[in-house]
Order: structure tokens, then C-alpha cells, then sequence
């Protein structure tokens, strides 16, 4: 029976999103619940599972389209899905010679990756182009031995962790293709440039900074502060601090949130708005911590940041 594979349901503040990448292709088997194609919005990546055991039949959205909420971007049908081949026969008989005319297993294992290995995540199958790692080498230490990014990286920093020691060397590298269009291109001494479509996160994250450099006052200013009190205050306290709070440590950002609360409470004006001719002072104090991600620079918002306790606001910037 074919199913419609659907975009989730989008958070009310998401009307679209994006098709990051296809981990199947159709004709490939997937297990229930296996991942068939991530999402990317302004916020998150959402995948999108298998519903049962089956087949991915047809693509109707491609990597880097634009879907809405629960639009059909896809087709599966289920079914029974073959057990992974490859496995010795349990009488020691040998395996069948290949029919005359067709690619030798080992050959076809050779020209291209295993169908029954780990898809690697979109954003680890870009990294391993731009870095030129060999996915095939790598040993994935995500979800059902899924290839992450982290894992790539490791295994383009030397080797490290991420590299499977265990793996058949590489077949011997083909004729070079021609560069993509998003590749640097050009001769010794050329002035290359590298083109590559934003993610909708990253989009989004620019589009609020130009917000705010128009409608928000630009004002940088650095001052030296005696933290010594601090300092010697979380020496003394920062055992009884975790033991009493489940392990929660006592940072310095909580500090800062707090000081920055007191500073708000005593210059309202500062924590005050334009809208139209009206100037409004709000009575409430939100404070956004920036966070860097691999993903980019975001600034999640501590909301009534005055009514929480130091461990407290030490708790939402960890869940951040």
C-alpha cells in the first residue's frame, strides 16, 4: 500500500521550511522509523521517519525546496524489506559466482558505499566534501551508527576517533570531476570565492541582525570590574552550591544576568521601547544570552529573569 510522506506540523511562529537533505532514494528500503528526509526551519531540523517497513517509491520535493506544513513530499510503500545480504551461509557453501556480464560484489562495493551502511547526516555529507573525507572510512557514532558531523570532523582533524581503523583502504581515487559551481575555482594566484546557499537558520539569524542594527541605538562600551568578590564568593560556595542543586554549577553568567537585572531596575529608561510617538517602559526584566553554535550565533531569552534564582538562571542558559 503507498502512503504520502508529509512535512511535519510547523510551530505556529513557522509557516515553511526547508528539504535539507534525502537519506533515501527511492527504490532503497527503509526500516520503521528509519529517517527518510530532514527538514530545516528558521528554528530546528525536523525528520521525517518511515512509517513502517517498505520502499521510498518517489521524490516530490527536492534537497533545497521550500515545503509547507504537512505538504506530500514524497511516497512510500510499505512492505517487507529483505534481510542485509553478505552474510556466510550457515552450511560454509561458498557464495555464487556472479552472473556473466554483471559487476563482481566487491567491485560494486568498491565503486560506491554500501546501501545497508548508516546514511550520514546532510550537514556531515557537506562537511566531507569540503574537507575531502571519504565517508567510507568513516565509523558514525550517532543514532544506529549514524555518520554525524562531529564525526567527520574528527576524522578530518587526523584520523582521530571518527575514523574507522578497521575499513578496506579506498579504492584508488577516479579522474578528477569537474568543480561544482559552489567549489573554488581557478589558477595559482587567482582571487577564488566560494558561493554557498545559506541554511534557513542561518537566513534567519542575519535577517534579525539587520533588524536590529535599523531599529535598536548601536552603542559599545567596556568597563573594568572587580570580580574578585565573585571570584572568591564561588570558591568558597560552588560544593554546597552543586550538592544542593542537583549539580548545577555556579557560573559567572548568572552574575552578569542578575547585575544586568539590577541595572535595568534602576535606569528604566533603559529598558524602555519606542512604539509610534509613545515611549513604553516595561516592568519586566528579559535578558538574551548569546549562544554560538556550529550552526550559527543565536541569542535565546532568559523571561522574567528578576523572579530566578541564581541556580536557576544557571539551568536555562545549561538547557540552552
Amino acid at each position: 500500500m503507498t502512503t504520502d510522506i508529509k512535512a511535519p506540523t510547523f510551530p505556529e511562529s513557522i509557516s515553511e521550511g526547508t528539504v535539507a537533505g534525502w537519506l533515501k532514494q527511492p527504490g532503497e528500503s527503509a526500516r520503521r522509523d528509519e529517517v527518510l528526509v530532514e527538514i530545516e526551519t528558521d528554528k530546528v531540523v525536523l525528520e521525517v521517519v518511515a512509517p513502517a517497513d517498505g520502499t521510498l517509491v518517489e521524490i516530490l520535493v527536492g534537497e533545497g525546496e521550500t515545503v509547507e506544513s504537512e505538504e506530500v513530499v514524497g511516497r512510500f510503500e510499505a512492505g517487507a524489506v529483505e534481510a542485509d545480504s553478505g552474510s556466510d551461509s550457515p552450511d560454509g557453501a561458498a557464495a555464487k559466482p556472479a552472473p556473466t556480464g554483471s559487476v563482481a560484489p566487491s567491485e560494486a562495493n568498491a565503486a560506491r558505499p554500501s546501501e545497508s551502511a548508516p546514511s550520514p547526516s546532510p550537514a556531515a555529507r557537506k562537511l566531507a566534501e569540503e574537507r575531502g573525507v571519504d565517508l567510507r572510512r568513516v565509523k558514525g557514532s550517532g543514532r544506529d551508527g549514524r555518520i554525524t558531523k562531529e564525526d567527520v570532523a574528527k576524522a578530518a582533524a587526523g584520523g582521530g576517533a571518527g575514523a574507522d581503523a578497521g575499513a578496506a583502504p579506498a579504492p584508488e581515487p577516479a579522474p578528477a570531476a569537474p568543480a561544482k559551481v559552489d567549489e573554488p575555482v581557478g589558477l595559482s594566484g587567482d582571487r577564488v570565492e566560494r558561493r554557498v546557499p545559506m541554511t534557513r537558520l542561518r537566513a534567519s539569524i542575519a535577517r534579525r541582525l539587520v533588524e536590529a542594527q535599523q531599529n535598536a541605538a548601536m552603542l559599545t562600551t567596556f568597563n573594568e570590574v572587580d570580580m574578585s568578590a565573585v571570584m572568591a564568593m564561588r570558591k568558597r560556595y560552588q560544593d554546597d552550591f552543586q550538592k544542593r542543586h542537583n549539580g548545577t554549577r555556579l557560573g559567572f553568567m548568572s552574575f552578569f544576568v542578575r547585575a544586568s537585572v539590577e541595572a535595568l531596575k534602576r535606569f528604566p529608561s533603559v529598558n524602555a521601547s519606542v512604539d509610534g510617538n509613545d515611549i513604553v517602559y516595561h516592568g519586566y526584566y528579559d535578558i538574551g544570552v548569546a549562544v554560538s553554535t556550529e550552526r550559527g550565533l543565536v541569542v535565546p531569552v532568559i523571561r522574567d529573569a528578576d523572579a530566578l534564582s541564581l541556580a536557576q538562571i544557571e539551568d536555562q542558559i545549561n538547557d540552552y
